[in-house]
Parts: C-alpha cells; sequence; structure tokens
C-alpha cells in the first residue's frame, strides 16, 4: 500500500531529499508572487530591488503572471499586484481545510507525547463543544464524546478561545455570561476572568485546575485560521494525579506547540 501511495505521488526515481527535485526557475517564480502578496501594490523597480534581481528577469517572470491572471498591473502608476486568478487557484486550499481532518494526525502525536486524551472543540453559542477526540491508552480517562459541551469559563479550550476573543467580543461575552461555580476553583467573576486571560495570551495555553470537575486537568491551546481568527481550541485532559500542577508548563508547551501545527496547516502565518 505505501509503494502504491507513494507512485501516485512521484516517481519512485524522485524518492529522497525534495530539494533536489526543485524546478529553480519556478521556485524563484513563486518568490517573485509572493514578494507581491506582501508588498501590495509595487513597482517593477520596487520588485527587482526587494528581490536583488534584475528589472528584465522580474519583467518576465510578471509578464507571465499576467497573461495566466495572477498579476495585474496599473497603466497609470505602473505598480504591480496579485490578480484574480491567484486568489481562484488560493482559494481551493480553504475548500480542503477541514479542521478535523487537519487536526487528527497532530492530535495523534499529542496523545502519544503526553499519555493523555486529545481533543478538538469549537464555540458555539458561548459555549464549547467538542467535535473530535484521539482517546488515550489508559483506563482512566476522560471521555468528550462529539456534541458534549462545556461552558467556556470552566473548560482548558474554552478559556484558550476566550483569550483570543476580540475586545468587543470579550466584553459582550463577560458582560452577559453566566459563571456558575462547578468546583472551589472555578473562576466565577469577569474581572478574575478577565485576568486569567491576560496570563493565558502570555503563555499560550490555558490551564484548566480542576475548575469544572474535582479529579480532572486540562490543558489547551487555540487554534487559528489564515486571518488570525481563533477557529477552535485543542487540549489534553487527564486525572490530576497523571497532571500534577509542576508539569503543566512541560506539557503546555506540547500543547501549544500542537495548536501552532494545526494552526499552520489551515494557512496561519
Amino acid at each position: 500500500m505505501a509503494d502504491e501511495q507513494r507512485s501516485r505521488g512521484r516517481p519512485k526515481r524522485f524518492d529522497g531529499d525534495e530539494s533536489q527535485n526543485i524546478i529553480q526557475s519556478l521556485d524563484r517564480a513563486i518568490d517573485v508572487l509572493e514578494t507581491l502578496a506582501q508588498g501590495g501594490a509595487m513597482t517593477l523597480s520596487q520588485v527587482a530591488s526587494t528581490m536583488d534581481q534584475s528589472p528584465a528577469t522580474i519583467y518576465r517572470v510578471l509578464s507571465t503572471f499576467r497573461v495566466r491572471g495572477m498579476a495585474e498591473v496599473n497603466p497609470a502608476s505602473q505598480e504591480w499586484s496579485v490578480g484574480a486568478e491567484a486568489f481562484r487557484i488560493g482559494s481551493a486550499f480553504l475548500r480542503r481545510s477541514n479542521v478535523i481532518a487537519r487536526a487528527m494526525p497532530i492530535m495523534q502525536q499529542l496523545r502519544d507525547e503526553t499519555g493523555e486524551t486529545s481533543n478538538l472543540g469549537i464555540e458555539r453559542d458561548d459555549n464549547v463543544v467538542f467535535i473530535a477526540q484521539v482517546e488515550t491508552h489508559e483506563s482512566i480517562r476522560a471521555f468528550f464524546p462529539p456534541g458534549t459541551q462545556a461552558p467556556m469559563h470552566a473548560s482548558g479550550i474554552g478559556k484558550a478561545l476566550l483569550a483570543m476573543f476580540p475586545e468587543k467580543h470579550l466584553a459582550r461575552y463577560l458582560a452577559q455570561a453566566h459563571l456558575p461555580p462547578f468546583t472551589a476553583n472555578t473562576i466565577c467573576t469577569p474581572d478574575g476572568l478577565r485576568a486569567h486571560l491576560v496570563q493565558i495570551r502570555t503563555q499560550g495555553y490555558s490551564f484548566d485546575d480542576e475548575e469544572k470537575a474535582i479529579g480532572m486537568r486540562c490543558i489547551a491551546a487555540p487554534i487559528v485560521n489564515f486571518h488570525g481568527d481563533a477557529v477552535a481550541g485543542v487540549s489534553i485532559s487527564g486525572p490530576s494525579h497523571r497532571l500534577p500542577c509542576d508539569g503543566v508548563a512541560r506539557i503546555g508547551a506540547l500543547v501549544k506547540a500542537a495548536g501552532d501545527k494545526i494552526s499552520a496547516s489551515l494557512g496561519a502565518l
């Protein structure tokens, strides 16, 4: 099966170092398009200067892109910009960027690294809705079947997402949300929660320290899309005796790295 999948993706004789299979002229042309995308409207000389290439070389690349609709030039200002065809091709990525499909391999790796159940959740109507889970092999485990809901203020994923809310959205949530105490550790005041969210933003992950259920802890990180919007959260959860407080920083770094990997797969910078 592996050989069959490989042959469909590339010829067998092309196995090995991918850098040896790069078409350099095509690679440079893509560099031109990326420079144009980052710089906005640019003159030919600006693009050439930025890339340290000759204007003649850059002009041939841009002209090729213009013929294919991937670059445009303003006749009045002689400034080049990315064309509509580049957007159309790029939008194909959006059609296949299913967060569950992209998250699952990374969640499995996170489960293997931590030994704990990995969860994926999204925000709906000021609640966390769990949409996928990779279970631990341990007999004692956290279990959140798809569709399970949890309050934002008392869950790891919920707090990770709240920390990414724009200020206007967060202010509305804090003004309207009911923050019931589930345990003695639950943060149930708007001021207390707001202060806690600042810490989450700083460290890049959240920690649910038995705030929903005594004996269970959770560490979570946000997942953002190519716009920088938080679209989901990834977490690991398990019994407190397997997630001691002195191990939170180490596991938090792993969870944050998982969130960053999933975000990158969705096009986040």
